[in-house]
């Protein structure tokens, strides 16, 4: 069985983005903890599924970076509660 099978699809998104942001900025889980309670890029991740589930990894990314080091917060841009 797939594990992608198993995991919903939007933790997986949730996961997959997590680790690729932590790997792009070169950050140690601790310090991504420590962003995670200022800027929640899960719930962001969330809110943009439908959206996010069919853009590249790079395009991506590249909203977690304005989102994360803008001056933007969640219900600003593309992404609405």
């Amino acid at each position: 069985m797939n594990y992608k099978q198993i995991i919903d699809p939007v933790i997986f998104l949730q996961a997959h983005f997590c680790i690729l942001f932590m790997e792009r900025h070169n950050i140690p889980p601790q310090k991504f903890l420590e962003l995670l309670a200022k800027k929640d890029i899960i719930k962001f991740l969330r809110l943009g599924y439908e959206m996010f589930h069919l853009t590249g990894d790079e395009g991506v990314l590249e909203e977690i970076d304005d989102y994360v080091y803008g001056e933007h917060e969640i219900g600003d841009g593309i992404v609405s509660p």
